[in-house]
């Protein structure tokens, strides 16, 4: 996610138990949220029209202040609590709205803000296969890093541990439906970057689907 550019809260969005988990094979979605993830509510999101179906995701980066890691200030970013005077790099981005459904970050513990079933604002001006406003139809997860810092494995390892069970509820979520934010928003946008391994997360992926077969 690249913070420049980014364009309510209900009981559709409640939030549940939370905690960081370690790395498990199968990740559980109920009514909309991931279990064994943390929660934490966030504002900044909208109810899907019944004729959106979730057909698309997209996979972003961040790193508050850039090219850092730990902290809680992406947390703060989602729920509009970022201040100007966490750091001195926040005073272009500390009023912007914006989220994320979830952030990995880089010890693989997940954070969730909205549900995926509601939209979370993370797409801003986008068009994926000529069709516009991606947040309508997307779900986007954001991983803690750069687009030149390695990701670490076990980010790997979770992401597509969640995209395969993203794609067991939300089964638009075709292989071809798995995009980089510059992929949607070319112009604007370069996450997750060219160091992001897409042949090695799509391998897992295959790899982690199989098990959801194996396992029904």
């Amino acid at each position: 996610m690249s913070l420049i550019d980014k364009s309510k809260a209900s009981n559709s969005n409640k939030l549940s138990p939370s905690y960081h988990p370690k790395p498990d094979k199968r990740l559980t979605i109920d009514n909309g949220w991931l279990q064994k993830a943390e929660h934490q509510l966030s504002a900044f999101w909208s109810p899907r029209e019944p004729q959106e179906n979730i057909s698309l995701l997209v996979v972003h980066n961040i790193s508050l202040p850039a090219g850092s890691f730990g902290g809680n200030h992406i947390t703060n970013l989602f729920l509009g609590q970022l201040t100007a005077d966490d750091h001195p790099s926040f005073g272009d981005i500390a009023q912007i709205k914006v989220s994320a459904h979830c952030l990995i970050r880089r010890d693989g513990s997940i954070i969730q803000y909205v549900s995926f079933n509601n939209k979370a604002w993370h797409a801003g001006i986008s068009c994926f296969n000529g069709r516009d406003k991606c947040n309508d139809y997307s779900i986007g997860i954001e991983l803690e890093g750069t687009d030149d810092i390695p990701y670490e494995e076990v980010q790997y390892q979770q992401l597509s541990r969640l995209t395969a069970s993203l794609q067991k509820h939300y089964p638009l979520i075709t292989h071809e439906n798995i995009v980089g934010h510059c992929d949607i928003a070319p112009i604007r946008k370069t996450d997750p970057g060219k160091i992001f391994n897409w042949p090695h997360y799509r391998q897992l992926l295959q790899q982690h689907n199989n098990i959801i077969i194996t396992n029904e």
